[in-house]
């Protein structure tokens, strides 16, 4: 085998990842414990040999091309391959280690990903989670993010999809709005009735409600006083304190309909959800503490769902995804 790298590309190609993740080259100049010349001579050096652009410079701030940002994120695999197989040989490191972002709307961080985390951290207490907790769209790839958990993803081919479950809707109104405004029969009743949209943050227009009659699915354009947008939580705190009705996820108010704060109702018309995929940017190897993170998500989120082929193989989403 021939060699094409040396020990100073080698060393430049690993300040120009710190100085892409940092977005300075001061700062990754502090972290490498080098000058932030050095830095700037190592991307100068990958510059020419590459004959690419990597990085747009302003004399606050760098961002990288799009060139600059397609090679750091090979650069990064490579990278944290080559740190693996080290470990692996040298048995230094028996158990995966490193830091894992990960993107969540409110909704499935609350009630689904957050509990089921100190268990992930007790199997492998060498990786530490950055989790950002928001219904705001993210690009995996722009914003450093290892995974993002995503209602409704839309095909795209960057990305990989697994599939962890199918989240069933439900309709709900406390015990004391409908003893006030009466209890709907069929979706047509909801009329006369207040019920409480919410705008998909995507596109700023409310969520058609979903239901199933007589096996035909039909959607359902509520309308009502209240019209919460970013977070659906605003929703089921309404319906929670006799606001009106509304429908949201199942495991959101599984509490409430247990307790009887809250009254499922329009059961006849129930059977409709919505799929839930964790999302990661393709790649042929990934890093153990990726793997291990991707293997217990589908051990502890995914049991409840019926076996789909997405479970069995990857498939491709976008990486600008609908949240709620």
């Amino acid at each position: 085998m021939q060699r094409q790298f040396d020990d100073v590309l080698l060393g430049s190609i690993e300040l120009f990842c710190l100085a892409a993740e940092a977005g300075s080259f001061t700062a990754a100049a502090n972290q490498a414990g080098v000058t932030p010349a050095a830095v700037s001579r190592s991307v100068a050096r990958l510059e020419q040999r590459l004959g690419v652009r990597l990085f747009v410079r302003s004399t606050r701030s760098i961002r990288l091309t799009e060139g600059g940002s397609a090679y750091f994120e090979e650069c990064r695999t490579a990278l944290s391959l080559l740190a693996e197989a080290e470990r692996r040989v040298s048995g230094a490191q028996s158990q995966p280690s490193g830091t894992l972002r990960i993107s969540v709307p409110t909704t499935y961080g609350h009630y689904r990903l957050l509990p089921v985390l100190p268990e992930f951290r007790a199997r492998f207490p060498l990786i530490k989670l950055d989790i950002q907790v928001s219904n705001q769209n993210i690009d995996l790839h722009e914003e450093r993010f290892d995974f993002a958990v995503r209602f409704r993803a839309q095909p795209e081919s960057r990305m990989v999809a697994r599939h962890l479950e199918d989240a069933a809707l439900v309709v709900v109104a406390h015990p004391d709005y409908l003893q006030r405004a009466g209890t709907p029969k069929t979706p047509d009743d909801l009329a006369a009735h207040d019920c409480i949209e919410f705008d998909l943050p995507s596109t700023g227009r409310p969520i058609p409600w979903l239901f199933r009659d007589a096996g035909n699915d039909i959607e359902y354009h509520a309308r009502g006083n209240f019209r919460c947008a970013d977070d659906v939580l605003a929703g089921v705190t309404l319906a929670r304190t006799g606001g009106g009705i509304f429908q949201t996820y199942r495991f959101i108010v599984e509490a409430d309909l247990a307790s009887g704060q809250l009254v499922e109702v329009l059961a006849d018309y129930a059977g409709r959800s919505r799929p839930v995929s964790l999302m990661y940017p393709h790649s042929k190897t990934l890093p153990s503490r990726a793997r291990v993170f991707v293997d217990y998500l589908m051990e502890t989120l995914a049991h409840s769902s019926a076996p789909r082929k997405s479970d069995v193989r990857a498939t491709a989403v976008s990486e600008r995804p609908r949240t709620e």
